[in-house]
C-alpha cells in the first residue's frame, strides 16, 4: 500500500501571485514539499514491493524510513527444529539424523526431514545437542559430523564417549557443539553420526515426575544467520530501492509476513 502526501499548495504554471510563491517558496525553506508519502510492505512471503508515485523518475533517489519499532526491527534468518523419536545406527555406518518438529523458521528450510537449508546466502552458526544412550556395558564412542550438500565437510568431526549401562540404567552423555559453515542460497546442511556398537543410541525421553519436568528431545538444533561473508548475491539485506521507473520504484527485502511494515519515504530527483 502507497499513501502519497498532497498536503502544501501548488503553483500555477501559467503565473501565481507574489504571496502564494512566498508561501511555496517559505515552506521548501521549511521542508514542506508534497515528494513525501508511505509504503507498507506487502505480505505473504513477498520479496518486492512497489511505490507509485507521479513524482518518481528514472533518476531518482528515494530514501526510506521506519515509522515505528515493528519496521525498524532487523529479522535475520533462522531455524530451529528437534526430534521426539528414538534414532538408532547400524555399526560403523555413517547415519543421518533426523527431526521431526520444526520449532521455529524465517529464511531457512527443514527438507526432507534432515536437510537444515539456507534461504539466503551467507555464514551459518550451525549448533546441535544430541542425547545419547548406551545400553551396552562398556563405553563406546558416537562420532557426529556435518555435511553440506551430501558431502562430509573437512574437519567437522567430533567423538563423543557414551558411559556404559551401570546399575540397571543405561549410560548417557551430551553431546553438544556449533560449527561456522559458509552456504550460498540453496544450500543445505546435515547432521551424520556413526557408532560402533548398535547399545548406542539417539534416545528421547518423555515427561518425568519427582520432580515434574518436561520431556527430552532426542536431538535439537539451530542455525543462525552471521554475515553476508563476501557473497554478493541472494543475500540477507534490509529493505532497499532496487529499481526506478516512470511513476513508481520497487523496494527489495527479505520474505516478509509480518504485517504493518511500513516506511516513510521521500523523493528526490
Amino acid at each position: 500500500m502507497t499513501v502519497v502526501n498532497q498536503q502544501y499548495r501548488k503553483l500555477n504554471p501559467a503565473g501565481a501571485q507574489p504571496r502564494e510563491i512566498s508561501e511555496v517558496v517559505n515552506n521548501l525553506m521549511d521542508g514542506k514539499s508534497n515528494n513525501t508519502g508511505l509504503v507498507t510492505l506487502s505480505t505473504g512471503g513477498a520479496t518486492t514491493t512497489t511505490i507509485y508515485n507521479e513524482r518518481i523518475g528514472y533518476s531518482s533517489v528515494v530514501l526510506l524510513s521506519p515509522i515505528d519499532d515493528v519496521s525498524a526491527t532487523n529479522f535475520y534468518p533462522y531455524g530451529a527444529w528437534q526430534d521426539s523419536t528414538d534414532q538408532t545406527a547400524t555399526a560403523n555406518t555413517a547415519t543421518v539424523i533426523t527431526f521431526d518438529t520444526a520449532d521455529y523458521e524465517l529464511g531457512t528450510d527443514l527438507v526432507s526431514s534432515s536437510r537444515m537449508t539456507a534461504l539466503y546466502s551467507g555464514l551459518y552458526n550451525i549448533q546441535f545437542s544430541i542425547q545419547f544412550n548406551n545400553t551396552d556395558t562398556s563405553i563406546h564412542t558416537a562420532s557426529v559430523w556435518f555435511r553440506k550438500n551430501g558431502t562430509d565437510i573437512a574437519n567437522s568431526n567430533s567423538d563423543f564417549d557414551v558411559t556404559s549401562s551401570h546399575g540397571g540404567n543405561a549410560g548417557a552423555v551430551i553431546a553438544a557443539l556449533n560449527f561456522f559453515i559458509a552456504l550460498a542460497k540453496n544450500d543445505y546442511i546435515q547432521i551424520v553420526w556413526s557408532t560402533p556398537n548398535t547399545g548406542v543410541t539417539i534416545q528421547q525421553i518423555p515427561t518425568r515426575t519427582s520432580p515434574t519436568r518436561p520431556a527430552t528431545p532426542s536431538v535439537i538444533a539451530t542455525m543462525q544467520y552471521l554475515s553476508s561473508n563476501g557473497y554478493t548475491a541472494d543475500i540477507y539485506t534490509m529493505p532497499y530501492i532496487s529499481a526506478t521507473s516512470k511513476g513508481q520504484a520497487t523496494i527489495s527485502h527479505p520474505a516478509n509476513s509480518v504485517s504493518g511494515m511500513t516506511y516513510k519515504y521521500i523523493v528526490v530527483g
